[in-house]
């Protein structure tokens, strides 16, 4: 299954402290935010359109993949970013996001390039074809409150490299998002509607509309806290990005370190998203 003709958000600052540890948030120094763990703002990936800016029209670009991150040309700091995307439909009315309905999770990488003189946010995030990852394991939502299916889930990552596996992201239950749950998606639906052009935003309104309000969309909901290794050490061509979501009533951690040094996961509770460096 591809996503081409869904749009493309992620989440910024919705992990406590993954900022920090990513160089970022300076970015967000003058983004004035209600609660001191409120998410910064949202940002695009991927815009399924032919009318955007040329500043913009590197979002156009199909980024998505389930097995393979493309290295970059001009960087060399890449590092995974361990997330859970929510699949949603959307609902407008007078051209205004009215609701998102999550209809499935999945594991995601919302790999990214350490520029620190980036303009927007969204010029580290989409550098051509197989810049971004979402597992090929969709999981049913049952519903996305208290009590759901998602809250009984954790998200892993890790690297390898010639055969060595590292635990690259901390090991982090989705209910320990800053925003979760119908807040998450009340803040995520007034970005949509109201978040200017400023700083390192984009004006998500107008990217909307540009792609003809989209139906449907895939949105990374944040990063997790690196380890010490992942916070230090930056993909190479070679190496092996894993980003594990599984039902932490069901498998141990321990056991998820045991299929990713395999690369093979049962389907039962689990999305996992194995992408090779080329």
């Amino acid at each position: 299954m591809t996503f081409k003709d869904f749009i493309g958000f992620g989440v910024a600052g919705n992990f406590a402290g993954h900022l920090e540890q990513a160089g970022e948030a300076a970015d967000f120094m003058a983004v004035k935010t209600e609660e001191a763990i409120q998410p910064k703002a949202i940002f695009p990936f991927y815009v399924p359109s032919e009318t955007l800016a040329p500043t913009e029209q590197f979002l156009s670009t199909y980024p998505l993949t389930h097995d393979t991150i493309t290295f970059p040309n001009d960087a060399d700091n890449l590092q995974i970013e361990p997330e859970v995307a929510l699949i949603c439909n959307i609902e407008y009315q007078d051209g205004k996001v009215v609701a998102l309905i999550p209809t499935h999770f999945a594991a995601y990488n919302d790999c990214s390039i350490r520029r620190p003189n980036a303009r927007k946010i969204c010029e580290k995030k989409n550098w051509g074809v197989n810049s971004k990852g979402i597992s090929a394991t969709h999981i049913a939502l049952d519903k996305f409150e208290q009590g759901g299916n998602l809250d009984q889930y954790n998200i892993a990552c890790f690297h390898k490299r010639d055969g060595k596996l590292n635990t690259y992201g901390e090991d982090s239950p989705a209910v320990s998002y800053s925003y979760f749950h119908q807040k998450l998606l009340n803040w995520i639906i007034d970005k949509m509607n109201n978040q200017p052009n400023q700083g390192p935003m984009n004006h998500i309104a107008e990217l909307i509309k540009q792609a003809n309000y989209p139906t449907q969309t895939i949105i990374s909901i944040g990063a997790t806290r690196y380890t010490p290794f992942g916070e230090t050490n930056f993909l190479q061509v070679g190496d092996t990005s894993i980003v594990v979501v599984y039902n932490a009533t069901k498998y141990t951690h321990e056991q998820i370190v045991e299929m990713a040094e395999k690369e093979e996961f049962v389907e039962e509770g689990i999305s996992a998203l194995v992408q090779k460096v080329k």
